[in-house]
């Protein structure tokens, strides 16, 4: 950019604040020294609007950082910049593209070659159309360029030294909206949307799976060779679909159709095969499942005896000699030992629950069969009452066919033999079906009888099992029941004759039930005296009743004499 200046250094101040290298006359720089990085404000960024190939999107100039403008003197004009007081000048939204601007606020006298020289150090210009008036639409060849025309907004303009009206202006620059600008964009935005579906595309190509290979045509070779694949068990998968696909497109024809069915019959000849792979891995599957059963049952043995190990160290013989640290380790490994025995044993319930409703569910397998039966003869009852009422609708109308064949033969005689003949057989061929029909009828009224009793003997039968499954379920309960109950009486024996030893070993001379009880109550509050007694009386080698006192004074008391063996012996 190089223009002749009747005063340099003003220009070269202006392009320096604006981050631009000033360039003289002859092309050289005017500071051989310049430093864009330098500018005459400090602290504030050196900005350059006005330099070519700064970027593809412009980056818009900052409202917030003032921005220095100096004079301006070009070679037929000069431009002096707007009041740093006053607010910088309203733009419009600027449309997508835009490559247009509006220039107004020219002076009257101006040309094209001065709009040319004072907006040509922007960028390249397309084109320029001037209105009679003083405004002029500039276009630029790119983008960036408007955003440095915009910097000249608010300038003064005068031409040469004359003062006269129609040399001076203030100039407004703006964005405007072209129909070029925006067809571009639009252009550039599909081409920009193309490509994108292009690479989309070929992602999406890159990441899909293979194809299958096609289908081959039906022919005596490819016959004859699939005849073979499908009679191989590894092989079976895919001739199989060849197969099927032949059979879609409609190969087989009356030449072809023995190959067709001895294929056909060879895949058949497979379902052998696979139920008895099937009924293979069933039985992998219930051996895997006993192995992983027998497997958890002993980890939860080991894991009981681990439990039985820390209850052991528990106990005050042992448990005396560690020290506190080491008592609050086995506690806490206890507990988590505990947790995960607890865990295990949970799951190993869990399969043998999972086991008996298995075994329940074969059992109960008769019952939905009556209810398949009752439904069963439910339809059937109501499809013979529907063909029922069919053959009553079909026979009153052969009966009216009847009557009206009787009523035009009593009112015209008939003159010739033939006629006669004709007439009587019909009415014997609908006899004849009059009376199948009623042969009929009848045999689907006692088939209809059949099926109600055989319906109400499996209603019968449905509610004598489900008195006997509800008998079961009873005696279930109750052997449970019962077997709870001796469980915990076989549990509170031991407990109870402990204590119970124990007391009377404390009371040498003996003690009435009745103080025993009362003792034991205090304990258990369930506990009555003939349920100790009973107690005591099933141990004699332990417990031994004695009589002391004399008339009304005799008592009966209870001795402990467990150590007496002992002491014979």
């Amino acid at each position: 950019m190089t223009m002749p200046m009747s005063d340099p250094n003003p220009w070269a101040a202006a392009m320096n604040n604006m981050g631009m290298p000033p360039i003289g006359m002859t092309g050289q720089p005017l500071l051989p020294d310049f430093d864009p990085n330098l500018g005459m404000m400090a602290g504030i960024t050196p900005i350059n609007p006005m330099m070519p190939g700064l970027g593809i999107v412009p980056t818009p100039v900052s409202q917030d950082v003032p921005v220095v403008k100096e004079i301006i003197h070009c070679k037929s004009c000069t431009l002096f910049p707007p009041n740093p007081n006053l607010p910088p000048p309203a733009t419009r939204e600027r449309p997508p593209g835009c490559k247009t601007v509006f220039v107004g606020g020219l002076p009257e006298n101006a040309t094209e070659q001065l709009i040319m020289e004072v907006f040509g150090q922007c960028g390249d210009i397309t084109a320029i159309r001037k209105s009679k008036k003083n405004f002029c639409h500039i276009r630029f060849a790119e983008e960036p360029t408007v955003d440095k025309a915009l910097f000249l907004s608010g300038y003064r303009i005068r031409l040469g030294s004359s003062t006269d009206k129609k040399d001076t202006g203030r100039l407004h620059v703006d964005f405007a909206q072209a129909r070029d600008d925006l067809y571009e964009w639009e252009c550039r935005q599909r081409m920009l949307a193309r490509e994108e579906r292009h690479r989309r595309k070929l992602e999406e190509d890159r990441l899909r799976p293979p194809s299958p290979p096609p289908i081959v045509h039906y022919s005596e070779h490819e016959c004859s060779q699939l005849g073979d694949k499908i009679k191989d068990d590894g092989k079976f998968p895919e001739a199989v679909r060849v197969l099927l696909t032949w059979l879609e497109r409609g190969e087989v024809n009356r030449r072809n159709a023995n190959n067709f069915y001895s294929m056909i019959q060879s895949s058949n000849s497979h379902i052998r095969r696979l139920i008895g792979e099937k009924s293979q891995h069933e039985k992998e599957m219930e051996e895997a499942k006993d192995k992983f059963k027998s497997a958890l049952a002993g980890i939860v043995a080991q894991f009981e005896q681990i439990v039985s190990v820390f209850q052991a160290a528990s106990k005050q013989k042992a448990w005396d000699h560690f020290s506190k640290a080491q008592r609050k380790n086995l506690d806490m490994w206890r507990k988590q030992v505990e947790e995960i025995r607890n865990m295990h044993n949970e799951q190993l319930m869990g399969i043998r629950r999972e086991e008996e409703m298995e075994m329940s569910d074969d059992d109960m397998e008769d019952v939905p069969d009556s209810k398949d039966s009752e439904d069963s003869g439910v339809s059937q009852a109501e499809a013979l009452k529907e063909e029922n009422d069919s053959l009553r609708c079909q026979l009153d109308a052969y009966r009216n066919e009847v009557e009206l064949l009787k009523q035009e033969q009593g009112k015209n005689q008939p003159v010739h033999s033939e006629e006669d003949s004709t007439h009587s057989q019909q009415l014997s061929f609908l006899q004849q079906a009059l009376q199948g029909m009623q042969k009929q009828l009848l045999k689907m009224r006692d088939e209809l009888k059949q099926r109600e009793a055989e319906l109400e003997k499996s209603l019968e039968d449905k509610q004598q099992l489900k008195l006997q499954v509800q008998n079961l379920k009873e005696g279930l309960q109750k052997l449970q029941s019962t077997h709870t109950m001796q469980v915990s009486v076989t549990d509170d024996i031991p407990h109870s004759a402990g204590i119970i030893s124990t007391f009377l070993h404390v009371h040498p001379f003996g003690a009435s039930i009745e103080y025993i009880c009362s003792y034991l109550q205090r304990l258990d509050t369930k506990i009555n005296p003939s349920e100790v007694e009973a107690l005591l009386s099933r141990l004699p080698c332990t417990f031994r009743q004695e009589l002391t006192g004399v008339g009304a004074s005799l008592e009966k008391r209870w001795n402990f004499c467990g150590f007496e063996g002992i002491k014979s012996t």
